[in-house]
């Protein structure tokens, strides 16, 4: 688990509590670098996150390195595309937007998943 923000990774510890959990590390990344070690992750799932990165080319770069091979990036976003989804604009996004900025650092949108109430959920796999 990476995050930007002591508190969330301290937030996260506390929740684990005394669980045997061995398979999570707590890793605190930078604005533009998750600090994720290359070839190490199944799987990256970023829960109403990405519209708020400040360079999401860099953390995608990061990411795709971090990827083992037939890894995915999993995005859950507001749907920008819905005006009844009751959040502000700047914290939606839509499909299109999504996999022209994810597609065009080395992804490929393989599911959108629409069930959810307010979000989507994109999977992007690592070309």
């Amino acid at each position: 688990a990476t995050d930007i923000q002591q508190e969330m990774l301290d937030i996260i510890k506390a929740k684990m509590g005394s669980a045997p959990l061995k398979n999570v590390t707590l890793v605190l990344g930078e604005d533009d670098n998750p600090k994720l070690p290359a070839g190490t992750i199944d799987l990256a799932l970023m829960v109403d996150v990405y519209h708020e990165l400040h360079k999401p080319q860099a953390v995608l770069q990061h990411i795709k390195t971090a990827l083992k091979p037939g890894g995915r990036l999993v995005l859950v976003e507001y749907r920008e595309e819905d005006p009844d989804v009751p959040i502000q604009r700047l914290h939606k996004m839509s499909v299109k937007t999504a996999r022209l900025e994810v597609e065009h650092e080395g992804f490929t949108l393989a599911k959108v998943v629409s069930g959810l109430p307010w979000q989507h959920l994109l999977v992007f796999t690592k070309q």
